[in-house]
């Protein structure tokens, strides 16, 4: 799982082994040990909500995605395009999330699509 973060757009990109334990039910989970010893982490879960969201807990984000928005998402794939969520974030900015499939192991799991004739 891969987390670019530019100023109230966050980017969260997985491979399809992940995406299979997202849907089997899983968080998916990571931690970067900085040099002062503290921790930053987030996971990634897929939950029956209307709406993505994002809670901090302690020196861990936690990123919940809506299951449905997903599911449909997946019978996409592989497709270069992510999905956006947007949260109100303060009254001045608005935070935005993207979340992917990475579409070259997309190709490489489930082939090429199949174009109409």
């Amino acid at each position: 799982m891969k987390l670019q973060i530019d100023g109230q757009q966050w980017r969260l990109r997985i491979d399809e082994d992940e995406l299979a334990r997202l849907r089997d039910g899983r968080a998916l989970d990571s931690v970067s040990y900085l040099p002062d010893g503290a921790a930053f982490g987030f996971s990634l879960a897929l939950l029956p909500v209307a709406q993505a969201g994002l809670q901090r807990r302690g020196d861990s984000w936690s990123f919940g995605l809506p299951v449905e928005r997903v599911e449909a998402y997946v019978q996409q794939l592989p497709c270069k395009k992510g999905l956006e969520f947007a949260l109100p974030a303060s009254a001045a900015a608005e935070w935005r999330l993207l979340f992917e499939v990475d579409v070259r192991d997309s190709l490489s799991h489930r082939g090429a699509p199949q174009r109409p004739r």
